[in-house]
């Protein structure tokens, strides 16, 4: 801004300008910082627990596992994510987010009620799905 020059107050409809800088945005820093850990803690604490499960309740090979559940995820993340820019810019960032976040609600209760491999490898589909938006 030029010395001398005066801001006019913001007309109705009109957004603020940006704030740049940490200081300025660190509510917005700190929520992203707990979001990344809670999903990094999720999927860490799935890709670690589900090849034991694998292996002592379903009696599969711990790499055959792994194989699938990793793959299942990857590969529906990979093809939702070719469809996510797209629908961002048809639908706005805000609904697709919020569309992700919806789609994982069921994933808990999936892996918590399976009662065979193939729902265990469903859940990471629909995780994958909502990863990838």
């Amino acid at each position: 801004m030029r010395s001398g020059s005066t801001s006019s107050p913001p007309r109705p409809g009109q957004r603020d300008a940006i704030t740049l800088g940490l200081r300025q945005n660190l509510a917005q820093f700190m929520l992203l910082v707990a979001v990344n850990a809670l999903v990094g803690g999720t999927l860490g604490q799935e890709r670690t627990v589900l090849p034991l499960l694998a292996e002592k309740v379903f009696h599969l090979d711990q790499h055959t596992s792994s194989l699938t559940y990793i793959l299942a995820f990857g590969v529906a993340k990979a093809a939702t994510n070719y469809f996510a820019g797209t629908l961002s810019d048809r639908h706005g960032r805000k609904p697709v987010l919020v569309a992700g976040w919806l789609i994982a609600l069921p994933v808990p209760l999936l892996l918590i009620f399976a009662d065979s491999w193939g729902w265990i490898v469903a859940a990471n589909v629909v995780l994958g799905i909502s990863q990838g938006l």
